[in-house]
């Protein structure tokens, strides 16, 4: 049982490195853009600021740490189950399992983060926009001229 127990907190740590983060950065396209009119601006860089994605959180803010949390409450009531006997042992079980929830979503939280910039750029229409992209700050410099692809709700820039 401590077996399978172990393994199925390995298994579930490992799906949770699996997370795709490529399609934060402007070098990939989902399935539903493909095919589709995207229109295209070009615009020159104001500023670039390196900033994180939370790719496990959702539009209001909150963290999915489904599997962190599971997978650390498992691991922590394991652990806690070799701690004593009787009521001390029942203990040690529910503050293992505990403590493993939180750390197990903390865990997931930090490696749900990917690298990206923010960029403000003043479009040639004389319209300034901020944009989040998946990308590392070299990538982008103060006066370079991009090209803006949006299709009304998402955007990405490329350096021209």
């Amino acid at each position: 049982m401590k077996r399978i127990t172990t393994l199925a907190f390995l298994g579930a740590a490992l799906l949770a490195g699996c997370q795709n983060s490529d399609v934060y950065s402007g070098d990939v396209y989902t399935a539903d853009q493909a095919k589709q009119v995207q229109h295209v601006s070009y615009g020159t860089v104001l500023s670039v600021r390196p900033v994180k994605i939370q790719t496990n959180a959702s539009s209001d803010g909150s963290s999915n740490n489904i599997v962190g949390t599971l997978g650390g409450a498992i691991l922590g009531g394991f652990l806690g189950n070799t701690i004593g006997n009787g009521t001390g042992n029942s203990l040690a079980i529910a503050g293992g399992a505990i403590g493993g929830a939180l750390i197990g979503g903390e865990v997931q939280d930090a490696v749900s983060q990917t690298n990206a910039v923010e960029l403000e750029v003043r479009q040639e229409n004389g319209s300034t926009i901020v944009l989040v992209q998946k990308a590392s700050a070299n990538e982008f410099q103060v006066g370079q001229e991009v090209r803006l692809v949006t299709n009304g709700k998402q955007v990405s820039a490329s350096p021209r």
